[in-house]
């Protein structure tokens, strides 16, 4: 594993819990849309750290890396980026790691994304490469948060949304009363796959899921209950 320092050049909040974190790292490592980096820190006493964490930016930007970090209270290395970690600090990157749950242009589609709460990060990259690529494969991405306030890269997606050049959004909140129009209401299911998959232009290509592992774990069931192959679903977990 080759390791690098990188500098954090900037801190984004993107909801109460979650927050993007750009690095520069001494030299760029080219990396495919899904892939993660492990972070990597370690203490005055030498005790170690880490965990992974999937790449937000797009893979034609190589001014930065993005990383979208959850604080989770019982983690080791998350409450330290959100209750420590400042602007010019310099943290342990890995090179980019995973090859079974990326997106190149040349896949092409349709492709299914179904993200969690944070475990959009990977979709995000894709999402992006499609569009500075210039792809008009089919994607459409399946967004599942608690509130509206969760919805991470929200403005962001809609404007590749409204693009109307492929790319499709379908969100869903699960614990909302009176989501805003547009947004469904309550958990991804069997029949909220299969709304999906009849929504895109021909049969599914790929199917990529990403998110905690209960999440992870009911959506891959849901999506083999809505009719789709095993082989197609590729799943990613995100760790603390």
């Amino acid at each position: 594993m080759r390791w690098q320092t990188a500098v954090v050049t900037e801190i984004v909040r993107r909801s109460r819990a979650v927050s993007s974190f750009f690095f520069r790292l001494p030299e760029f490592v080219p990396f495919a849309a899904g892939q993660h980096i492990i972070v990597r820190l370690t203490a005055p006493d030498g005790y170690r750290a880490q965990r992974s964490y999937s790449i937000a930016s797009a893979p034609e930007t190589t001014s930065h890396v993005e990383l979208a970090i959850e604080k989770l209270d019982d983690g080791e290395v998350s409450p330290f980026f959100h209750e420590v970690v400042e602007v010019g600090d310099e943290i342990e990157l890995s090179e980019p790691v995973g090859g079974h749950f990326i997106w190149r242009t040349q896949d092409g589609g349709p492709v299914l994304l179904i993200g969690g709460g944070s475990g959009i990060a990977p979709f995000v990259s894709m999402a992006r490469h499609r569009a500075l690529a210039g792809s008009t494969a089919p994607m459409l991405l399946l967004f599942s948060a608690r509130t509206r306030h969760d919805l991470l890269f929200a403005d962001e997606l809609a404007e590749l949304r409204d693009r109307q050049d492929g790319f499709d959004m379908i969100t869903t909140l699960t614990r909302e009363a009176s989501p805003p129009e547009g947004i469904s209401k309550g958990r991804i299911d069997a029949g909220t796959i299969a709304a999906a998959l009849a929504r895109l232009p021909g049969p599914v290509r790929r199917i990529y899921i990403c998110g905690s592992n209960p999440f992870v774990e009911n959506a891959a069931q849901h999506a083999i209950d809505a009719g789709v192959e095993p082989g197609l679903i590729a799943t990613e977990r995100y760790g603390v």
